[in-house]
């Protein structure tokens, strides 16, 4: 696949052979935080794919050990780097349209039958859609919104497919939300609906579109950037700016703290709600 690039099968050969900068881990979740530490161990800065772990306590472990090896780490929740939700954010901070009301968000799938040793569709290895694909969006909500005062779950979980929904309460707003692995072969869709005092703004999974209260439509899409990838995700360069965003923070010694290690606990804290 990629043509004059050494490949190890083993870890610790790799570690040994190779002089790492940063190590970028897209293993199954179960072992994010043990490979992670491994790698910081050896004095490598690590770019881990969401989640961190699915054991609150591993936040702990891994930023111990990138704090007592001198090494940077992040986990990589992709939405903190997609343009429309950076956008969405922004509105939010400024409260440029008043404040926020209400909110939905919906995050849904075939179940991946496509991924490795089927590791997605087990339990134990990725948590299943709580912790595999809603954690894309109540990550985000936490980042933009800080954690909610109340939380209201159901779940359908049978062997075939996974659905939730849930309803985060807010100080004067609540935002419902809705992640699933059909068993039947629906496309991926990511989408969000914001309502503020003087606008709604309305992301469709290709353009974030924002309907002002006075009649003004503005289009604050970021265009297309890049092909949609083999699972039919939205075209972004999201992926491309988180790393380079890590890899920045590592070359010039700045924090990489964008993803915060009390927001990646309040969100596996929520989790437990399914």
């Amino acid at each position: 696949m990629y043509p004059g690039k050494r490949h190890y099968t083993d870890f610790e050969e790799m570690l040994k052979n190779e002089q790492l900068d940063i190590l970028d881990i897209c293993l199954p979740t179960d072992l994010h935080a043990d490979y992670a530490i491994r790698a910081m161990e050896q004095g490598i800065h690590v770019l881990c794919e969401k989640p961190i772990s699915l054991k609150k306590e591993d936040v702990d472990r891994v930023y111990g050990a990138a704090e007592r090896n001198h090494v940077q780490f992040m986990a990589a929740h992709v939405l903190r780097f997609w343009p429309e939700y950076a956008q969405i954010k922004e509105i939010a901070d400024s409260q440029r349209y008043g404040k926020l009301l209400s909110g939905h968000m919906t995050r849904v799938s075939e179940i991946p039958r496509w991924s490795w040793d089927g590791w997605m569709a087990d339990e134990e290895r990725s948590g299943l859609v709580p912790f595999d694909l809603h954690i894309h969006d109540l990550d985000f909500l936490v980042y933009m919104l800080g954690a909610p005062k109340a939380v209201k779950t159901a779940r359908v979980k049978r062997p075939d497919q996974d659905s939730l929904s849930a309803l985060y309460e807010y100080e004067g707003a609540f935002v419902s939300a809705e992640s699933a692995w059909y068993a039947a072969a629906a496309p991926f869709t990511a989408t969000f609906r914001f309502q503020f005092e003087g606008a709604v703004a309305v992301f469709d999974g290709q353009k974030l579109t924002v309907y002002e209260t006075g009649g003004t439509t503005r289009d604050l899409s970021a265009g297309d950037q890049g092909e949609a990838g083999v699972i039919n995700l939205p075209k972004t360069n999201a992926y491309a700016n988180e790393i380079a965003y890590f890899a920045d923070c590592v070359e010039n010694g700045k924090p990489a703290d964008i993803v915060k290690p009390d927001e990646l606990k309040t969100v596996l804290d929520l989790l437990k709600a399914f």
